[in-house]
């Protein structure tokens, strides 16, 4: 098994998630300064725009506008020419603060929910993941889903997996021509690991931010760790392959407390490291 260590590329960032490689630079959302960004691989930041509601999950539809999950308020919003509109309102579903999401090659979104009020600390319950078409028309195509996070689809868009964060688990789905779910099974069990953000590389593996362990995984399906990427005491949150050849895993980690977010106290790195296995485009 491969350990690998990151390099700081650039901090100052409250909380971030939903990392996206497009168009030579990784977006990112930083959820508790209410604004999307780009960064260079040098590290170079741009504001792309305000979201009040706090952003979270990103994607790209098929022309090329940026779509955003806007947490608090549970809608996917899309923003091209400088408009931030809502393409849909996932509040008939979503039972908590949405989060992460994937985009698939037909424009697709799936977006994963709480399930429950976890900041207030409310009692767990289990969450819906939730599909919007392209023109704003939204479905659940899964339920019973502990803390649906980050995705991915993979194998010719053909299986979707998915993290749920308290399950310790990665679970698969079979996708149907129009975007339904079916199948479920466990693509990999994750014991104490507490899976966050994840990404996919060209031979299958799925990075995952273990959020708890405060280490980025590689696993393949069945469940074998391949690689590790610890990163010190600092909280493991969402990850990203990108660069010019694919090679570069973006980090996303935080070192803070509850406390510091509602602060707006920086405490979020973007950190890198050059791994073995490229980018296969999800999400």
């Amino acid at each position: 098994m491969a350990t690998y260590q990151t390099s700081k590329l650039v901090d100052g960032f409250v909380f971030l998630e939903g990392p996206r490689w497009h168009q030579g630079k990784l977006w990112v959302s930083d959820m508790w300064d209410y604004t999307v960004y780009t960064v260079t691989a040098s590290g170079a930041r741009e504001r792309v725009c305000k979201v009040d509601e706090r952003p979270s999950g990103l994607g790209f539809a098929k022309d090329g506008s940026l779509l955003i999950v806007s947490m608090a308020n549970r809608s996917l919003l899309r923003y091209a020419n400088g408009k931030l509109e809502r393409l849909a309102d996932l509040s008939p579903w979503a039972t908590g603060d949405c989060n992460d999401m994937v985009t698939d090659a037909q424009g697709r979104c799936y977006v994963g929910n709480f399930g429950y009020d976890l900041l207030a600390g409310a009692a767990p319950a289990t969450a819906k993941l939730v599909c919007v078409e392209p023109d704003g028309r939204a479905r659940s195509v899964a339920d019973g889903l502990n803390f649906p996070n980050g995705a991915v689809i993979m194998n010719g868009g053909r299986t979707l997996v998915v993290a749920e964060t308290f399950g310790h688990c990665l679970t698969a789905f079979d996708v149907a021509a129009d975007g339904s779910l079916s199948n479920r099974r466990c693509f990999a069990a994750l014991g104490e690991h507490t899976p966050d953000g994840i990404c996919l590389d060209k031979d299958g593996g799925i990075w995952v931010a273990s959020f708890m362990t405060d280490v980025f995984l590689r696993v393949k399906d069945g469940g074998a760790v391949t690689d590790t990427v610890p990163v010190g005491g600092r909280r493991a949150v969402a990850c990203q392959l990108g660069g010019d050849d694919g090679r570069t895993l973006f980090c996303l980690t935080y070192d803070g407390t509850i406390d510091d977010l509602h602060h707006h106290k920086p405490g979020a790195v973007i950190e890198t490291v050059r791994v073995e296995h490229a980018a296969a485009g999800s999400p």
